[in-house]
This record gives C-alpha cells, sequence and structure tokens, in this order.
C-alpha cells in the first residue's frame, strides 16, 4: 500500500484541485507538473473539462504515459479532435476558455507574471518570452498560477533572488493590477484574473483587492518560510490552513501516468527529498 507521497505530487494534487468540472483548461508548454494535474483531474473529479493540451493543441488527448516534451506527438494519443492555434485565442476571446495555467521568473504580489526580461528600467538578460499568454491571461475566465521555484536561496554574495517579487521588472501576463496600480477591470478585460498560485512552499489566493494572501501551507512548511522567501510582506489568512495530501488513488494514477518521473525534472533537488504521510480520505471520483 502507498503509504507517502512525494513535493512533486501533493503540487499536482493541488494544481489538480483548482480544476472544475465542465471548465475547458489550457496549458503552455513546458510543465509536466501541469500536465499531470490537468490528466489527473480529467480522469477523476473534472470527466466533463476540456482538456487542451499545450504544444499539439489536441482535445481531450488520452496518452499513456508523459513524455520527457510535451512537443510530442505521442502526448496527442486519443485526441478528439486538435485546434489552430488562431481557434485556441478566439476561443479565450469569447469568454469560452474557463482555466489556463501560467508562470513566471518573476511573479508579483498582484499576480503579474514576467518571461520577458530582467532587470529595470536596462534589461539585464532576455527571458524566452511570453507565447500568447499576454493575451490569454487577459482572456482565460480563470488563471492558476504556479512555481517550484519559490524559495529564494541566498547566494555568494549574500543578496536573495526572489521568485515572489514586489513588483516584476516586465509584465509579461496580466495579473489584478498593472504596474500603476490599475485594477484590470480598468482594461475591460473578460477575464477575471489569477484565483490561486500554488508553489513548493505554500498556497494562495487573491483577495477582493488582487492582492496575494497565503492560505495554506505544507506539513513541512511554516509561515516563516513563506514570509523569508517572499521579496514583500505577506498577506494571511485568519487561519492558516495545511494542503492536503492527494489520496492512495490519485498518487497510484500520477505514478502510472509519469512511469519515467518526467515531473520531477521541474522540483529542486532539495525538494525531491521532502515526503508526507498519507492519510484516509474520501476518494476523488467523477
Amino acid at each position: 500500500m502507498i503509504a507517502s507521497c512525494t513535493l512533486g505530487e501533493m503540487m499536482i494534487a493541488a494544481l489538480t484541485r483548482t480544476i472544475q468540472d465542465g471548465e475547458l483548461v489550457f496549458h503552455g508548454f513546458g510543465s509536466p507538473l501541469v500536465q499531470l494535474a490537468m490528466h489527473v483531474a480529467k480522469r477523476t473529479h473534472a470527466p466533463r473539462m476540456g482538456l487542451v493540451a499545450g504544444a499539439t493543441y489536441g482535445v481531450d488527448p488520452a496518452p499513456r504515459f508523459l513524455t520527457p516534451t510535451s512537443n510530442d506527438w505521442a502526448m496527442d494519443q486519443g485526441a478528439a479532435a486538435s485546434l489552430g492555434i488562431e481557434e485556441l485565442f478566439d476561443l479565450a476571446a469569447a469568454g469560452r476558455l474557463g482555466r489556463m495555467f501560467l508562470s513566471g521568473l518573476q511573479i508579483d504580489r498582484w499576480g503579474n507574471c514576467n518571461v520577458t526580461a530582467l532587470g529595470a528600467p536596462h534589461m539585464a538578460m532576455k527571458l524566452p518570452g511570453g507565447g500568447g499568454g499576454g493575451n490569454l491571461s487577459c482572456d482565460a475566465q480563470r488563471v492558476t498560477l504556479w512555481t517550484p521555484a519559490h524559495r529564494a536561496e541566498i547566494d555568494a554574495k549574500g543578496r536573495r533572488r526572489f521568485r515572489l517579487v514586489e513588483a516584476c521588472d516586465f509584465i509579461t501576463n496580466l495579473g489584478h493590477r498593472d504596474a500603476a496600480g490599475r485594477p484590470r477591470k480598468a482594461y475591460g478585460h473578460r477575464g477575471r484574473g489569477p484565483q490561486f498560485l500554488i508553489t513548493e512552499l505554500g498556497l494562495f489566493d487573491y483577495e477582493a483587492d488582487g492582492h496575494m494572501r497565503l492560505v495554506a501551507l505544507y506539513p513541512d512548511t511554516t509561515i516563516e518560510d513563506a514570509q523569508e522567501n517572499t521579496g514583500f510582506a505577506l498577506r494571511m489568512a485568519d487561519r492558516v490552513g495545511v494542503i492536503a495530501p492527494p489520496t492512495r488513488s490519485v498518487v497510484d494514477l500520477i505514478r502510472k501516468l509519469d512511469p519515467l518521473r518526467v515531473h520531477e525534472k521541474e522540483i529542486r533537488p532539495l525538494d525531491l527529498k521532502r515526503r508526507f504521510d498519507l492519510v484516509e480520505q474520501r476518494e476523488e471520483r467523477a
């Protein structure tokens, strides 16, 4: 019997729970954690979700296992159809894209993400770019943010390079407020912005003014851990809870979908050692 799970499996389960049954859900390139979360949701509590794969734009594919890259047609196996990229953007602009997953090398307190450039006002490093995230972050009904790199290690010069920052050097994907503090509603965007952020240290939601708020921790992390590794003063829920582990059947499903442990490439070596006890709980079913 499976007695424990890894941090990656905990994060996949937390990402899975953000998906609602009946939503049309899309992820971009490159995150095995998110890909697994979508396939687990489809096979458990959200059988009516529409799953659009990142690289292939296949609709409701059922690959036998996760490949080392999402840009592999094996990930399109069993797809009911494939969208063109322009069709995906049209769906989003029409308000039919229920949820998207986004991340960034910087994520600020309003949920803005930066995948364009570091350094302000002068660029110090060019990043890969948004690949359409700028548009989709405005149009998708809901956004789930994630990063497995919340922890800001101290470098050789004694500095911390925060992933969660007060303000992004460049806003690629729009959160709840722009760089000048204007709310996204001022732009008339269709989407409602980030709903959750999941990191390797905790779970966050967003308050009515759009500011990030810590709502839950892992069994082995503390409020002090989260604050120490965040570049601004955290807001916290009145009662900060504990992230629930996945059920045994979900852990078993993740391991069957990812026999190559591809998702562990997204987890830092230090965090690969973390283990969490599973407890008896109601199975997540359709």
